[in-house]
């Protein structure tokens, strides 16, 4: 039986207007009602993936910035790995002479020193998640996604990591070229130690300390809970969700999903714009009560 599910928001839960659909909606709703925990597995912060769920009536716990934070369905925080400050300062200083747009992200709010380049560049990996999306459509979604509103432009990153109370959790850099140009950054990121590099899309790499893993999360929390790894399934569409549906007993890949992670997926859904996760999650409640009414 699944007694938990773990879901990723962008290119899973979320269509190509960053939004949770109705179908998508009634089908987490009925899955909690069913006894099954819904456990939302973002590399978001806490305050623009909490805004949107509550937008579509959603009450979750949550993995926030791919597992440096976690927190219970009641809001409180379970579990934190941060950025160790020298690091954080040490990333800074490789991103700025890379050339690279990059933000850094706290447990509270997300920074930027160029909200102009974020708005671009968001609307790049909504092209790069949604191929169907025209850019400039993409820009204008991008322009009024809460998602920017909630941002905070600061001048200088370097003034930002001088502040004691600043705890750096994530920082996310963005490239529209691709993959292929964080090739030799990744390489010098990893010779710094403790830290990984994840992605979730072509557009971008994200840096954690080394601890902060949807995965490591995903079982830290199913354990607290007293769940089972058999227990749980984890949907996503992205490298930021390989360790999550590698942890998890059924590891479900959107049908949008690249195919590194289709290939380690068990099950493949329908797409995020045709309500995938609300097409698996209606499968999982209607096995259970297979499984219910068979013992």
């Amino acid at each position: 039986m699944i007694k938990l599910v773990a879901c990723d928001l962008d290119g899973t839960l979320f269509n190509s207007e960053m939004a949770v659909s109705a179908a998508n909606a009634k089908a987490v709703k009925n899955a909690q009602s069913s006894g099954i925990e819904f456990l939302i597995a973002t590399g978001r912060a806490p305050r623009e993936s909490r805004s949107v769920l509550k937008d579509a009536d959603l009450h979750t716990s949550f993995i926030n910035l791919n597992g440096a934070l976690v927190f219970d369905e009641n809001e409180q925080l379970m579990i934190k790995h941060s950025i160790p400050k020298a690091k954080a300062q040490q990333l800074v200083h490789l991103l700025h002479r890379s050339g690279f747009y990059f933000e850094i992200l706290t447990a509270n709010q997300v920074y930027s020193e160029n909200l102009d380049q974020r708005i671009s560049n968001v609307a790049h990996l909504m092209v790069d998640l949604n191929p169907l999306l025209d850019f400039r459509q993409a820009v204008a979604i991008s322009a009024g996604n809460k998602t920017i509103m909630n941002m905070k432009q600061i001048h200088s990153f370097d003034n930002l990591l001088q502040d004691p109370k600043i705890e750096v959790m994530k920082i996310i850099a963005f490239d529209s070229r691709g993959h292929e140009a964080f090739t030799d950054i990744k390489k010098e990121i990893a010779t710094m130690g403790d830290l990984v590099v994840t992605s979730s899309s072509s557009s971008n790499i994200e840096i954690n300390e080394q601890h902060a893993q949807k995965g490591l999360a995903l079982l830290d929390y199913a354990k607290l809970k007293g769940i089972e790894p058999e227990e749980i399934a984890a949907i996503g569409d992205n490298l930021n969700d390989e360790s999550m549906i590698r942890a998890a007993g059924t590891g479900v890949a959107m049908g949008n999903a690249i195919p590194a992670i289709k290939k380690i997926a068990q099950v493949v859904t329908k797409r995020n714009n045709e309500d995938g996760v609300a097409y698996i999650l209606n499968k999982f409640i209607a096995d259970n009560n297979n499984t219910r009414g068979a013992s």
